[in-house]
């Protein structure tokens, strides 16, 4: 899987408290298990019109906003039903970090677990990014987010730290101990 070290990107606008995951992709888009083809249900009630037609002031139908790996949003992020899927929209969509200022729990986990990043920042720090208006570096390694002249530091646990700047997921970390896993079988095996 890919790493995740530096993220350098604008950020798309989101800022909203208690986006749920109902409207990050609402449950008639939930009709596959891959990790894919979800991009164009992302945000959905918000996105589109009731015939279907994209909402020109949308930020994420916005040509400026297109390519963008950061979205920042307000408090609770994910919240509501724990649906991995979430996470599968804005990974598919292009979003590799979500800056907010707090997340539900399964949210939280179920995109560390997919190998992206949900950065938790305050109020303030989000509303100077977003009035900085300019090119936002993530740097894990460092655990800083930098834009112009702004520079701030975030907290992430080392376990999933680690684990997103090797690009491992959670199978990936048991196949690591595969010998191990064989050996343990043969001296146990009945």
């Amino acid at each position: 899987m890919d790493k995740l070290d530096i993220v350098k990107s604008k950020a798309t606008v989101i800022f909203k408290d208690n986006i749920d995951t109902d409207i990050l992709i609402p449950k008639n888009y939930l009709k596959s298990t891959k990790r894919t083809g979800f991009a164009d249900a992302l945000f959905a009630p918000w996105r589109y019109d009731e015939t279907g037609k994209p909402i020109e002031d949308f930020p994420l139908n916005q040509t400026a906003n297109q390519g963008n790996q950061i979205l920042i949003a307000g408090e609770n992020f994910g919240c509501g039903s724990s649906r991995e899927h979430a996470a599968w929209a804005l990974q598919d969509f292009g979003f590799k970090v979500v800056i907010a200022g707090s997340y539900s729990p399964i949210f939280y986990m179920n995109y560390l677990n997919n190998l992206k990043l949900p950065l938790i920042l305050g109020r303030a720090e989000r509303e100077a990014l977003i009035e900085q208006n300019s090119e936002i570096t993530v740097n894990l390694i460092d655990k800083t987010v930098t834009a112009g002249n702004l520079c701030f530091s975030f907290a992430i646990e080392n376990v999933y730290r680690e684990k997103l700047l090797k690009g491992q997921d959670g199978i990936e970390e048991i196949l690591e101990y595969i010998d191990l896993i064989e050996e343990h079988e043969r001296k146990y095996a009945k």
